[in-house]
């Protein structure tokens, strides 16, 4: 099943998600419908309240940046009530958009490096070191299951300048080529 994508606005992308258990319903369905979901809207991550449900799981998909990285041909994973712990201080900043956000592109500073505690599809547990486009992508994604969105990381006066877009968004004005749903 392909999901439709919640759209900025909704009350959903601000409410801070819920752990959840091995006895969740239909995981493994979900889980197959969300990779369904974000290859249908050629995302590269998408989060459990994205599709609306409040719940600690994100996907990361890298495959599309494969033949500019190799490394990333086979990056596909599944995050269960992550916890980042560990930021470095280096950053970088790179030009994000967002499913939730259709149209909108904005640079968004970020840490290059982060670690996190995380369970897997089979809620086996990992504690990792993430590094360049993965960890941007986990970023944003985890930024989700917090009720969080990029543009939050924006500064003041760049927010206050995309404020149109957003409310034109909130009110259903946009277009994209997925399903969606406010």
């Amino acid at each position: 099943m392909i999901y439709p994508i919640v759209i900025y606005g909704s009350e959903t992308l601000r409410n801070k998600s819920v752990d959840i258990t091995p006895d969740y319903p239909d995981f493994k369905k979900l889980i197959d419908d969300m990779f369904l979901t974000l290859e249908e809207a050629e995302g590269v991550g998408l989060a459990a309240p994205q599709i609306g449900k409040n719940i600690r799981l994100f996907i990361v998909d890298c495959t599309p940046w494969a033949e500019e990285d190799p490394s990333l041909a086979d990056y596909r994973k599944v995050f269960v009530n992550a916890e980042i712990y560990e930021r470095s201080e280096e950053t970088s900043l790179f030009e994000e958009g967002c499913l939730s956000l259709p149209g909108l592109h904005e640079n968004v500073r970020r840490s290059v490096t982060i670690r996190m505690r995380y369970l897997d599809e089979n809620f086996v547990a990992h504690d990792e070191e993430f590094t360049g486009k993965p960890a941007r992508v986990i970023q944003h994604e985890y930024d989700h299951i917090e009720g969080k969105v990029f543009t939050d990381h924006l500064a003041p006066l760049r927010r206050n300048l995309i404020k149109s877009k957003l409310q034109k968004l909130a009110r259903g004005s946009y277009r994209c080529t997925y399903k969606t749903k406010r």
